[in-house]
Order: structure tokens, then sequence, then C-alpha cells
């Protein structure tokens, strides 16, 4: 099924009103791919929930990668929305430093968000300000790191026959 709307007609309604709160807009694997900052996320969520143009109804996943050479902006917590009237991915990204790695929950604008949010808590230790109930979701609560950050070595170190070059590290 052709999606209804194109990346540049998106891209364009979207900086039209966030002006330069959108940025690095993007193409990865054919998914439109924006940054906000942090302060404006909800309400672009809501607008692009709520828009006729766009009619993003269904947010997807939310997740985080952790890039620890990025000094300043360690983490991007990203959003994958969708918009099954007009079969359209939108992909919103934005960045946090370690020393802050809070967002404000998405909970309020899509309910979904209550698990998804929980699980990248509980594996990126990213805080979700305003969450209902922000514990472990898969992880033991006695757990004192989350282990997809990538300053945790993927082996055993003790052992010679495997190295975490080995592994994209």
């Amino acid at each position: 099924m052709k999606q209804a709307i194109s990346n540049e007609a998106a891209l364009q309604i979207l900086q039209a009103r966030f002006g330069s709160d959108i940025f690095d807009g993007s193409e990865p694997y054919g998914m439109l791919t924006v940054y906000t900052k942090r302060e404006r996320l909800i309400e672009l969520l809501e607008f692009v929930k709520e828009s006729p143009e766009l009619q993003m109804n269904f947010l997807t996943d939310i997740t985080a990668v952790h890039y620890p050479e990025r000094a300043g902006a360690e983490f991007d917590v990203v959003y994958h929305c969708h918009s099954w009237p007009l079969n359209f991915r939108l992909r919103i990204k934005v960045s946090v430093s370690v020393d802050d790695p809070s967002v404000p929950t998405a909970v309020p604008v899509h309910l979904c968000a209550n698990w998804l949010e929980r699980e990248c808590y509980d594996f990126f230790g990213i805080i979700f300000v305003g969450h209902p109930n922000l514990v472990r979701i898969l992880n033991m609560d006695e757990m004192d790191y989350h282990p997809m950050r990538k300053e945790y070595t993927l082996e055993d170190p003790t052992r010679r026959d495997k190295v975490d070059l080995q592994f994209g590290r």
C-alpha cells in the first residue's frame, strides 16, 4: 500500500508548526526521522496525533540508543509513530545527556507509552518525568544498573576466545 503523504510534505508540515525545533530531518530506510528538543516533545507528539494532515494515531515503540562517545548527548530517546489511515511512519528523536537522562512522559498522549517507557527506563535508565509508575518491568528490582548501556562488556572478560570488537564494540 502506497503512503498517502510524502516524507517531504510531512517534514514541511512539522517545520511550519515547530520551526527550528524540528531539525536534522533525514530518511534512513525511507522513514522520515527528525530530532526535536526535549521541551517540545509532548507538544510534537500531540500535534502529529491530532493533525488531520498526519493522523499519527499509533505509537509503535519507544526505545533509546546509547552513544557514549557523544559528550553531552549520550542518549537518543526514539519514538516511532504510525498513521494507519495514511500508511505513514515517523521517527522522532530527542537527545539527552547521561547527567540528565530525562524526558517528559508520553502517557497522557498515548496510554501504550506506559509499558514502553518502563522498558526504556529498565534497560537504559531514561527517566520519564511524570510517569505514573516508573519501575522496572522485566529486570529484577535489585539491579543497580541498566544493561543496554554500552558501558558494560558483552562477554565474560576472563574469556580469551571472544572480544567485544567482534560484536561492534
